[in-house]
């Protein structure tokens, strides 16, 4: 059942695509195609993946880079080689691709997911009518096997099994919607496999869990975005009243929800580049940043400026996966 609030969010739900994202000819058909192409299959299946690439697979990929450049600070043995990382680089972006392709199809495949993405998102797969409902279950079904299959050859598959059973929670046991705590837990637990995968795929399928200092790295960015990662759900408050997800601005409201980022985010934009001793050029640029998504969270408040925050937001993430390189550099 939708909130009457939900009413009064609709509206400001609908907006033109972002100059960035695929044109979607095909959005609001009435019909699907009959006899797609290859290509045509090739990019439906990108689609699901297109808006997450900025947010999970640029930032995953860095992490997975910068960490197996420096693993010797982690006490890693031995360091790969330039020529060994730039040739396993295509595996680090295709361990995320393909990890993140099925539970993006999960979750995009909901009748509340596509009524919600034919409103703010029309150019994605399914509300583009580029595939049935039924089509995208039948290709998950293939791609988490895949998935699977090349963690295990590859690296990375402890952290793939974690990903199925995250995604299965987030998305059929009411983890995204239930309660904002168990919501951002999930998000948290994601983001570590998510970053951690791709480093052991770069270090030729070296596990990494056992490694004390990087297991500190990992909790502290994985406790980073748990308490941060509400972010991303300042912007869409509209549908996630649509789709009745108890998200925290929707549970605490919007003014608390902005000071449960900006406190958290002050406070760990000074203790990281603390933790690694990082030089002063390094400290003015993660407290820069990290203060600026402070103060927007708290002073800009409408849709399109909270999505530009989130996208500082991940703009930050990135400069923190990159901190272990100051302790080369100082």
């Amino acid at each position: 059942m939708i909130s009457p609030t939900a009413h009064i969010f609709r509206k400001k739900l609908i907006r033109k695509p972002p100059f960035w994202a695929p044109s979607s000819t095909s959005a609001g058909s009435t019909s699907y195609a009959s006899s797609p192409s290859i290509s045509y299959r090739i990019y439906s299946i990108w689609l699901f993946t297109f808006s997450d690439i900025k947010t999970i697979i640029a930032p995953s990929f860095a992490f997975g880079f910068f960490t197996a450049y420096i693993s010797p600070s982690f006490d890693i043995h031995p360091a790969p080689t330039w020529q060994e990382l730039i040739q396993r680089a295509p595996l680090m972006l295709l361990w995320s691709w393909i990890n993140l392709l099925p539970f993006a199809i999960d979750n995009q495949r909901r009748p509340e997911s596509i009524a919600e993405d034919t409103l703010n998102k029309p150019w994605r797969t399914l509300p583009a009518k580029r595939m049935t409902p039924q089509q995208a279950f039948n290709l998950m079904l293939v791609f988490y096997p895949l998935a699977i299959l090349t963690s295990l050859q590859i690296g990375g598959l402890r952290q793939c099994i974690g990903l199925v059973v995250l995604g299965i929670w987030y998305n059929n046991f009411g983890g995204a919607d239930a309660s904002w705590i168990t919501r951002n837990f999930i998000n948290g637990c994601g983001f570590v496999c998510h970053i951690s995968a791709p480093l052991e795929v770069a270090l030729g399928g070296q596990q990494v869990a056992s490694n004390e200092s990087t297991i500190k790295w990992l909790l502290i960015i994985g406790t980073v975005v748990f308490t941060t990662v509400q972010t991303q759900d300042m912007y869409d408050q509209a549908g996630d009243c649509l789709h009745g997800r108890k998200s925290l601005p929707l549970v605490v409201g919007d003014g608390p929800a902005r000071w449960s980022i900006a406190v958290p985010m002050t406070f760990w934009c000074i203790f990281c580049p603390w933790y690694w001793s990082s030089s002063p050029i390094t400290w003015t640029l993660v407290v820069s940043l990290g203060l600026t998504v402070a103060g927007r969270s708290l002073a800009l408040r409408s849709v399109s400026q909270d999505r530009a925050t989130f996208r500082l937001w991940n703009l930050w993430m990135v400069c923190l996966y990159a901190l272990p390189l100051t302790r080369v550099v100082y």
